[in-house]
């Protein structure tokens, strides 16, 4: 079970478990599943607390992630609040909107970012994993590109010179920072069964 209704996050962590023997759902096969408060302190604490909500609610091995962006010139901001960071039901567009309001003026030197994924298993029996990826980068002048979601038109990874949503979903899970999240919870999904 995949706690997440984003259609992006959910073929991107498909494609990364694909070959395992596992049907994979995604809340939106759950309508009467209900959304829950994203309120920890921490992307961990986040991706827990949907993992352990949801696996306990479906009585299904649940993975759940919470990821963001990182920008160092904005002290670590948007963080945690990376999905409305320009408010409760912002869309991408508004919310690379403010994140390039709040970049102005801060040249190219100084837009060092990195894409932080923490990536929670939970079992119906209380069995807990976390695992954590990191992708660096930096933030351009514009978005740029089409595929990807969120931030991806406005994070450049400096060994492609693209960003995020120039790149191919097999480019991007190979880099990313939910793909190398992916990779450690593979291996840890097959100690669960």
């Amino acid at each position: 079970m995949i706690a997440t209704r984003n259609q992006g996050k959910v073929r991107e962590i498909r494609q990364a478990l694909s070959g395992l023997r596992f049907h994979v759902y995604s809340l939106s096969d759950f309508p009467e599943a209900p959304g829950i408060d994203e309120d920890g302190k921490s992307f961990s604490e986040n991706a827990l607390k949907k993992a352990r909500f949801y696996s306990k609610f479906l009585g299904k091995l649940t993975l759940a992630d919470d990821s963001g962006l990182e920008v160092a010139a904005l002290k670590g901001a948007p963080g945690v609040y990376s999905a409305r960071y320009a408010g409760e039901g912002a869309t991408d567009f508004i919310n690379n909107k403010k994140l390039l309001e709040e970049m102005e003026g801060i040249p190219s030197s100084k837009r060092k970012a990195r894409f932080h994924c923490s990536i929670a298993m939970v079992s119906p029996q209380g069995r807990e994993g976390v695992v954590e990826g990191f992708c660096q980068g930096k933030i351009g002048f514009k978005g740029v590109g089409r595929r990807g979601f969120g931030y991806d038109p406005l994070f450049i990874v400096p060994q492609h010179g693209k960003t995020m949503a120039q790149l191919t979903l097999d480019e991007k899970n190979k880099i990313s920072h939910r793909g190398m999240a992916l990779r450690k919870m593979r291996a840890l999904i097959n100690t669960f069964v």
